[in-house]
This record gives structure tokens, C-alpha cells and sequence, in this order.
């Protein structure tokens, strides 16, 4: 068998775990792998299969990683916490409170000095394993 059959059927291979994956990194070096194939069959030295594979294999990583990466800062933090209210239990004297939320208590901050300490409070923001309260409710 022709070694340019050898880098397409490893090729598949990967595209058929990719499929079972969904990384997408498998099907960057599906891509290497073929193109290791499309350099055997247009008649490469061994040497040179080997170096446009890796050369495209680290040139796919690399913009795969970069795209994820600029997808990942667009992606708008939305937290189901957010809009919900809370039951109050305790304030203390530095303005923090204990609130009663998803059947435990969690310490809380309000957004602000001038939030009123009466009526309903609602999520507004959820730092660590703290609660920022707002008066206002969210949507």
C-alpha cells in the first residue's frame, strides 16, 4: 500500500473520534494528517509529509486557540442567580448580611451605602461565594 494511504486513513480516524469528542482540536490534526497525505501523493520525500503535517498541525492549534479564546471574552457572563430574592436574616453592623437563599445561608453586600435595608432585596451579582444585593430587581 502507498504511504499517502496510511496518512488519509489515519485522518479519518481522527475526524471519527472528533466526531465522538467535539473539540475540535482532533479535526485540526485530521486536517495535518491529510495534508501529510495531499504531500505524499503530489510525490514529498518522507522528511517533507512530516514537516507540512506538523507545520500545519501547530498553525491549525495555534489559530484554534486563538479563536477561542476571543470567543470566550464575548461570551456575556449571565448567572441564573441573577433578578432573584432573597430573605434577609441578619444585617450586620458593617452593612454585610446573612441571607437565606437556595436552602442555605450565604453572606451578602449591598450594591451600594444608600440601599435600603427594608422590602425585598434582589441578586445582583454573585462574587465567590458572596451575594451583591440591589433593591432593583434584575431582568
Amino acid at each position: 500500500m502507498e504511504i499517502y494511504v496510511y496518512w488519509f486513513l489515519l485522518a479519518l480516524v481522527l475526524v471519527g473520534l472528533e466526531i465522538a469528542t467535539g473539540t475540535f482540536y482532533l479535526l485540526v490534526l485530521a486536517v495535518a494528517l491529510a495534508v501529510g497525505g495531499a504531500a505524499a501523493v503530489l510525490g514529498a520525500a518522507m522528511v517533507w509529509q512530516f514537516v507540512c503535517s506538523a507545520v500545519t498541525g501547530v498553525a491549525g492549534i495555534v489559530l484554534l486557540r486563538r479563536w477561542k479564546n476571543s470567543q470566550a471574552s464575548k461570551a456575556p457572563e449571565v448567572g441564573l442567580d441573577i433578578g432573584l430574592p432573597v430573605k434577609v436574616i441578619k444585617w450586620n453592623d458593617d452593612g454585610s448580611a446573612r441571607v437565606f437563599y437556595r436552602g442555605a445561608e450565604w453572606d451578602a453586600e449591598t450594591e451600594s451605602t444608600d440601599t435600603p435595608h427594608e422590602g425585598t432585596l434582589y441578586i445582583k451579582a454573585v462574587h465567590g461565594s458572596g451575594l451583591v444585593l440591589t433593591h432593583n430587581k434584575q431582568q
